[in-house]
Order: structure tokens, then C-alpha cells, then sequence
């Protein structure tokens, strides 16, 4: 029962947010979508569903094109990878078995941090997000690293947490969800943090992908309605990004990634180095990219 009333939840929030998208991008004329963005999209997608994550290299690509300035990097990556993300959690719900309590109670948990985490970073000065962003990157490039290295922490076989693990694992989504808002990927520190904890592996999936499901559009109303984003981009992700999700689901479903995180490490690396010197510069000095 719990688990139809998310995926119906889910359904109606992802055709309410695709219609407040589409309506906002048609009032201020930016329905011409990037063809970059698109491949941008459909590319970091579908390595997403594979379990990569799709914020740090997404940032690294927009970084590196010099596509967006930076202050737009947290509302075009939560805006953007939003409808792929649906797209996900409605896949992997239906087809991964979990607690169910343990599900819905992550998911609420990551959306309220999202509620409070939204309007803070749309106020914040440029340099401050440069500077999380960068660190964020630093702290992805690692987690990909030890992934290589087979350090990540391999996981149980539960499917279920006892209550003082439960809560952990509730509270610390709703941290998760609040830097979700600043660019922050939730996929890595959700998946770490639910295996040391005994969960399998496999039962993480739906929990990350369905939190940032519901958590996305939460702070992406909000961001599609600011100056600091560029929905010609967001457009071009969600479009590229759907088909796919599709794909990597139920076509690929698994390939080799050792070496791709490797190139994505050397990638973000640079990024995160951009990102942070700009960061640092003296307040006088232009620290965003130019569109």
C-alpha cells in the first residue's frame, strides 16, 4: 500500500512539475533548448541509473563549456535532473524490495531538508556557492576514487534497519536533502551511509533515487521561478535524460565503470580546483563564468 500511494504520488508531482517547467520556460521565451544540453542530459542520465551520480560530472561538463555561470549550478542540476530522477524512483520502486517504512520515511525526511535548504541558496552570494560546489566535487572525486579501489563499504543483506538505525538513516536524509539544494549529489552519501548500516546495497537504489524524486521538484518549483537559472539548459537535461534512464534500466542495466570513474575523477578534480580558486578571489575580482 505504501508503495502505490509514492509511486501515484510521484506520477502526479512529475506531471504538475513538468507543466510548471514548461510554462515557465514558454512565458520568459526559452523553450529553444541547447542540443548540448541535451546529450549533456541523456549521457550523465544514464550513467545516474548505473549508479555513477549525475551532479558532479554534470557540473564538471557546465563548468568546463563555460555554459551557465556558477551561481546557476545549484537550480539548473536540482531543476534539470529532476524528471530523469522521477523517472528512476518510478523504475526502481516498482522492482527493488524494501522496508517500506524505512522508504517513505527517507523520502519525507530528504524532502523537508530540500524545503528548508532551497530558499536559503537562492540568496546566497555567488562566491559561497562556487566554494560548497567545489568542496562538494572534492568530496565526489574521492567517493569515485574509493570506489575504484574497492574501499566502499560492501553492505548487508537487510532489507530493513532496527529503530536507533532507522532514525540515523531518517535524520541524516534530511541533511542529505538540504545539500541536495546546494548541487550536492544525494546518490553517494545516501548509498555509503545505508550500507554501513547493514542495509543491502541493492535496497539503497529506491531510497536515494525515490528521495531525490520527491526532494527535487520540492526545490525545483521554487528555482524555475528565479533569475539564477538557465532553462534553455534544464530543458535539454530532462529531455536527454528520460529515454535515458529508459535505456540504462532496461536495456544495459550494468556495464564496467572502473575505468569511466577514473576519467570522471581526473574531470571533477578540475572542476572542483576552477570552482574553488574562483572562490577565493578577492571580492573585486569577476568570480562567475559568463553564459
Amino acid at each position: 500500500m505504501v508503495v502505490i500511494i509514492l509511486l501515484s504520488g510521484l506520477s502526479l508531482l512529475a506531471l504538475a512539475y513538468l507543466a510548471a517547467l514548461v510554462r515557465t520556460a514558454q512565458a520568459r521565451g526559452a523553450l529553444s533548448v541547447k542540443p548540448e544540453a541535451i546529450l549533456l542530459g541523456a549521457v550523465t542520465a544514464f550513467f545516474d541509473t548505473l549508479g555513477i551520480g549525475a551532479f558532479a560530472p554534470t557540473t564538471a561538463w557546465l563548468k568546463l563549456r563555460r555554459m551557465i555561470p556558477d551561481s546557476y549550478l545549484p537550480a539548473v542540476l536540482n531543476a534539470g535532473h529532476c524528471l530523469p530522477t522521477m523517472a528512476q524512483a518510478l523504475i526502481f520502486i516498482n522492482l527493488v524490495k524494501v522496508d517500506p517504512a524505512l522508504l517513505a520515511a527517507c523520502i519525507v525526511s530528504a524532502g523537508a531538508g530540500a524545503t528548508v535548504g532551497a530558499p536559503i541558496v537562492v540568496r546566497l552570494p555567488i562566491r559561497v556557492v562556487q566554494g560548497v560546489v567545489g568542496a562538494a566535487l572534492l568530496i565526489a572525486a574521492v567517493l569515485y576514487a574509493l570506489a575504484n579501489l574497492s574501499l566502499m563499504p560492501g553492505g548487508g543483506q537487510a532489507l530493513s534497519l532496527p529503530t536507533g538505525f532507522f532514525v540515523l538513516a531518517v535524520a541524516a536524509h534530511f541533511v542529505m536533502g538540504a545539500l541536495m539544494t546546494f548541487g550536492i549529489g544525494l546518490y553517494a552519501p545516501s548509498l555509503i551511509l545505508l550500507s554501513l548500516l547493514g542495509l543491502d546495497p541493492k535496497a539503497a537504489f529506491p531510497i536515494m533515487m525515490g528521495a531525490c524524486a520527491f526532494l527535487m521538484p520540492v526545490s525545483s518549483f521554487r528555482f524555475i521561478r528565479t533569475e539564477r537559472i538557465d532553462l534553455r539548459v534544464v530543458l535539454g537535461l530532462a529531455i536527454g535524460g528520460i529515454p535515458a534512464v529508459l535505456l540504462a534500466a532496461f536495456v544495459v542495466k550494468s556495464l564496467p565503470l572502473v575505468a569511466l570513474r577514473w576519467g570522471v575523477v581526473a574531470v571533477v578534480l578540475y572542476a572542483a580546483a576552477v570552482l574553488l580558486i574562483a572562490a577565493a578571489k578577492p571580492a573585486d575580482e569577476p568570480a562567475a563564468a559568463t553564459a
